[in-house]
């Protein structure tokens, strides 16, 4: 993993204002929990809502540069600091449609998309998030997603489906088959690379 080249020592972010609170948690600590586990000095301006995320040591690499900065985006996107630390996982994504650019700016028709993605108590993004193994948040005029890569782009396309107007049905019998072939893949992967962990293990 390379250390944090001299071009790229800072990042720096617009947040909502609102959502600056659940970025610095109470007494500050959500922004240490993140400093601490990305190596980072986040500065945040609360009048401007800016902010601006720093390498802390030497050893600080733009991948930590770039996860927290993932974190903020998704903190800024709706939601809770405990699913946006998922980010900090190795092998998370962040995903962010603005619907506006999809739908257009009528109130009414993106009330209507995000309904339909929310739908009736959750359960719509309920199911997503379960068939996909992903976080959904739905803020503002921002569809966002965190999972891994394949469970993202899954749920992500789930998403474009609905705001295309698919029946739901459509969308779930859909989801279903391509989880089924992503758990399929995932075992065989598994066995495969058990395999050959074992074969290695014979050869030593």
């Amino acid at each position: 993993m390379s250390k944090t080249p001299q071009n790229m020592t800072r990042i720096y972010l617009k947040i909502r204002p609102e959502r600056l609170g659940v970025l610095i948690g109470e007494g500050g600590k959500t922004l240490r929990e993140l400093e601490n586990r990305t190596r980072t000095i986040v500065s945040v301006d609360s009048v401007n809502s800016n902010v601006v995320i720093e390498a802390a040591t030497p050893q600080t690499t733009v991948d930590m540069l770039l996860k927290a900065s993932d974190f903020i985006k998704a903190i800024d996107a709706g939601f809770s600091p405990e699913r946006a630390l998922r980010l900090l996982d190795e092998d998370a994504v962040l995903i962010i449609m603005n619907l506006k650019e999809v739908v257009g700016d009528s109130q009414n028709h993106l009330y209507r998309v995000k309904a339909r993605i929310i739908g009736e108590e959750g359960r719509v993004r309920t199911n997503i998030e379960q068939l996909t193994g992903t976080y959904v948040s739905i803020y503002d005029d921002l569809v966002a997603i965190i999972g891994d890569y394949e469970g993202a782009y899954l749920a992500r396309e789930a998403v474009e489906m609905l705001v295309q107007g698919r029946e739901h049905s459509t969308v779930y019998k859909f989801l279903n088959k391509k989880a089924r072939e992503l758990k399929r893949r995932r075992l065989t992967e598994y066995w495969v690379r058990d395999i050959d962990v074992k074969r290695n293990e014979e050869l030593r």
